[in-house]
């Protein structure tokens, strides 16, 4: 009986992780706030070989501790290698959530960073498909 218990209590705590870590590493839920004007935003450093560099060195100092070194994610935060921001979420999508943030799914504002920055973060990030 006890065997059982312990295998019960075991597969309560599997899954408890499971599901806090699919809600703390975000949804994409975010993605349906984004205004029709912002997704089509165009980045102005797309292709720039220099502003992929700029955008790296931007995303070690400001966004590395939370998603990881090489954007591989943490047990907190969603991985940035994803399909979601890799191929389903728009240069402006990343724009408007980088400027936004989404707080209830721990993601600050970055809008102090200024455009030219969060336009070369986001062409670092798309530069890892």
């Amino acid at each position: 009986m006890r065997t059982k218990t312990r295998l019960a209590v075991l597969l309560i705590v599997v899954i408890s992780a499971a599901l806090s870590f699919a809600t703390v590493a975000g949804d994409g839920a975010w993605l349906t706030k984004v205004p029709t004007g912002e997704q089509a935003k165009a980045n102005p450093f797309k292709g720039d070989k220099d502003a992929v560099s700029a955008g790296r060195r931007v995303y070690v100092d400001h966004c590395a501790h939370c998603h990881g070194e090489s954007a591989e994610g943490t047990k907190k935060r969603p991985p940035l290698k994803s399909d979601r921001i890799q191929h389903q979420a728009t240069e402006g999508d990343l724009h408007w959530l980088l400027v936004n943030g989404s707080m209830k799914k721990g993601m600050p504002t970055w809008s102090k960073l200024g455009d030219p920055q969060i336009w070369q973060v986001i062409t670092y990030l798309k530069s890892l498909q």
